[in-house]
């Protein structure tokens, strides 16, 4: 029987445990065999199937961790998933994996701060080169293609200032050059997009994010199609970057309610996007205006939107700005976000990450809103009250 995508999430992983709901915890580090030829038997197995979850040593995981795994590829309809201790070591991972001395990478110019530092700064020392372009210029992409490009990294939408990019085209381009593709997902999870059935050969999402959905978990995956599975599976199985036991548990808690909390975000957002956008003292960046190009691009990839969004606001009084932040009392202060709460967070102009092509003036703001799972009207009326600040 074929069951729904909402289905399989409360009922799957029933037949790895038994009679308890949810699987149990299984902690280790010493994997204890009846005989020598036992352990090489697990051996031989794990070499002929390297994603049937056997395995000699705790650092390869434990039944815990492999219900996770095999739980998202289902959800990401890909080859294999990878499991890591943060979102951002499945950014590590699949760079890594395919990227060698001599090598030059093409990121969007819109990448999350951290990957940004990574690439454009870290990889420098290992002379692998990354070249940033145009979310909304896919010509910065092809001029800035040379024999030595391995790898097109994308984040969908754009960090902080939330560009939607014609994936299809990024795709289509990348084939034509033999280029391995990445895309970060996170803001979508393959609930609302999955890249690898679109044609991407790496899938990142920070599963500390919606994956978890209650703020108290760090972890990552990193869905693969079978081209770069070896790859990323001596990558992996070298720096020894796997996720443990307890915090896949809670991941696989999570997405039991995946599809509840984020059509709730879904619906949450849409409410306080539709207030937000008549006011002019700044501009939403969420995908809600029609005519607009981000609205054209994430309505012909994405089935829906989830709970995250920005605010551009001019401005030549920082501090009114500030207020305008600290004055909002549903709204938590923090970094992060997918969880059940709403955030706020006011992005200093450096942590845009000194971008090429961001169009961000000096009396320009970023304030990046979380829309959680309160009620919409308590949070518009949380905003209407905080607005006063905004000068």
């Amino acid at each position: 029987m074929n069951n729904s995508f909402k289905t399989f999430l409360k009922h799957t992983a029933k037949d790895f445990h038994n009679q308890s709901v949810n699987p149990p915890v299984v902690r280790a580090s010493t994997i204890i065999f009846k005989s020598m030829q036992h352990i090489r038997k697990t051996q031989a197995k794990a070499q002929k199937n390297p994603i049937g979850g056997h395995y000699d040593y705790g650092r390869q995981g434990t039944s815990t961790t492999h219900i996770l795994q095999k739980i998202l590829t289902k959800l990401e309809e890909s080859y294999h998933v990878f499991t890591t201790p943060t979102g951002f070591g499945a950014v590590f991972l699949a760079i890594f994996s395919v990227a060698r001395p001599g090598d030059e990478i093409l990121i969007t110019d819109s990448v999350y701060s951290p990957t940004r530092i990574l690439t454009q700064d870290f990889l420098k020392e290992f002379n692998i080169k990354a070249v940033f372009f145009d979310p909304h210029d896919l010509k910065t992409i092809e001029k800035n293609i040379t024999k030595k490009t391995k790898l097109i990294f994308v984040e969908n939408p754009g960090s902080n200032s939330f560009e939607f990019q014609d994936l299809g085209k990024i795709i289509s381009i990348a084939r034509k050059n033999k280029i391995l593709t990445a895309i970060d997902n996170t803001w979508a999870t393959p609930y609302y997009f999955k890249p690898i059935k679109f044609g991407f050969d790496m899938s990142i999402v920070s599963a500390t994010k919606y994956y978890s959905g209650h703020s108290d978990v760090m972890g990552g995956s990193l869905a693969v199609n079978k081209k770069v599975f070896n790859k990323v599976k001596t990558a992996e199985r070298n720096t020894g970057l796997r996720l443990g036991p307890d915090d896949a548990y809670l991941i696989t808690r999570g997405l039991r309610t995946l599809d509840v909390r984020l059509d709730r975000h879904s619906e949450n957002a849409k409410k306080v996007a539709e207030f937000l956008s008549q006011n002019k003292k700044f501009k939403l960046l969420y995908p809600y205006k029609k005519n607009s190009y981000n609205f054209k691009m994430w309505k012909k990839y994405y089935s829906g939107a989830s709970g995250l969004m920005g605010l551009k606001i001019k401005s030549n009084n920082t501090n009114s700005v500030r207020k305008f932040v600290n004055s909002l009392k549903l709204f938590g202060y923090g970094y992060s976000w997918g969880g059940f709460e709403s955030l706020a967070l006011h992005q200093e102009y450096r942590e845009t990450g000194n971008r090429k092509y961001l169009n961000l003036s000096k009396d320009e703001h970023l304030v990046r809103l979380h829309i959680g799972l309160e009620d919409p009207s308590d949070l518009i009326a949380d905003i209407k009250q905080a607005l006063k600040h905004l000068k």
